[in-house]
């Protein structure tokens, strides 16, 4: 029996003006895995993963989930609003609306099941409410319900943004490095609510990230990328220097001499 796919991209490259981010990059991640994204800043990590819910159009090559194309060739999809609603995102900077509650932005997930007059009002139903006020509980912080988003440190606004995600209904999870800005402990616990997510509801979840020491406590399978190329594909377990020298180059070298700096820790 084979696993479902859940993320296809196949032979996709993009560039902006003049300058490669993405070069035949072809890569399959299956329903309900957790895969780490690494690479050297600019190495097309953030790139590729805007690629696989449409928010960057590629030049060449066709991104699929769960069978559907996506997007081919420059296009998206005419039904992209419903493809995109099994895709939550979460960013560095938590892309939450400060002046409004927490709930109301948990509810924001809500908006692409919804009519465009609901979605323009916010007019949610009780049931909905309620679906928000769970996911926050599920995200530990529903305490915090009615209060303002920039009332709330980094890493309750990032555990906002999961509790998103899950009133979206979201099968597949894209987190573009979104533990850069926090704390360790506020790091860790948004790093094992995600395996939380993934092991006990099938969530698939994409990660990119910098901090090696993260990718092997919490991820079986890294994908690496060097100038737009995919240079690695596998198990976090052969992620020894010598593969991280091959994927940073002089950056991984520098950090090595210095006894093992903050990206290889």
């Amino acid at each position: 029996m084979t696993s479902k796919v859940a993320i296809e991209v196949s032979k996709l490259s993009k560039s902006f003006k003049g300058k490669i981010a993405l070069k035949n990059v072809s890569c399959t991640i299956n329903d309900g895995e957790m895969v780490a994204l690494i690479g050297a800043s600019g190495s097309g990590k953030s790139t590729l993963l805007r690629h696989m819910n449409g928010l960057h159009l590629g030049d060449v090559g066709t991104v699929y989930t769960f069978g559907t194309v996506l997007q081919s060739k420059g296009k998206l999809h005419s039904r992209i609003r419903i493809l995109r609603s099994q895709i939550g995102c979460i960013f560095q900077q938590f892309n939450l609306v400060n002046r409004l509650t927490v709930i109301e932005n948990v509810l924001v997930g809500n908006l692409a099941k919804l009519s465009i007059l609901h979605s323009i009002l916010h007019l949610f139903t009780k049931e909905e409410k309620f679906q928000a006020l769970a996911a926050l509980e599920r995200v530990g912080i529903l305490e915090q319900a009615y209060k303002r988003a920039s009332q709330l440190s980094g890493g309750q606004q990032q555990r906002v943004a999961i509790a998103r995600c899950l009133v979206q209904g979201a099968k597949i999870i894209l987190a573009d490095e979104p533990i850069a800005s926090l704390d360790p402990e506020s790091a860790r616990k948004v790093m094992e609510l995600l395996v939380q997510l993934n092991r006990q509801s099938g969530i698939t979840v994409v990660v990119s990230l910098h901090q090696i020491q993260m990718v092997r406590c919490y991820f079986d399978r890294a994908i690496a990328l060097r100038d737009g190329e995919v240079m690695f594909d596998g198990a976090t377990v052969e992620l020894d220097d010598k593969k991280l020298n091959e994927i940073y180059g002089a950056a991984a070298e520098e950090l090595v001499m210095r006894g093992h700096g903050e990206l290889l820790v």
